[in-house]
């Protein structure tokens, strides 16, 4: 499998540069998850980082490479956006359109 060296920004890992395997687009992962050990022996703590280009070509405009930033959030991804999924909306006591028994 290829490897790139793909450096990372913010948190802990701020300054390392470390290996990471490429998909088979010849990419890196859009996330980075990398798991701490408690020191207590309890759940281990996620660190998340997300993909970022690193520098865009004078030129073409194409990405010129990859690196990771630190998300604090930790949240994980919405998962795949299919075009045809429709868009998730917090769901409401009433649906749209119809009124409330309490309305009268």
């Amino acid at each position: 499998m290829k490897s790139e060296d793909t450096p990372f920004e913010g948190g802990p890992m701020d300054g390392r540069v470390l290996p990471v395997l490429l998909g088979i687009t010849g990419h890196p992962p859009k996330t980075y998850r990398i798991p701490v050990p408690a020191p207590d022996g309890g759940p281990p703590t996620v660190l998340v980082y997300r993909r970022v280009p690193r520098a865009r070509g004078a030129h073409t405009g194409l990405t010129r490479g990859w690196k990771y930033s630190y998300d604090p959030t930790g949240r994980t991804g919405q998962g795949r956006k299919w075009p045809w999924s429709k868009p998730v909306r917090a769901q409401d006591a009433t649906p749209k359109g119809k009124p409330d028994d309490a309305d009268g």
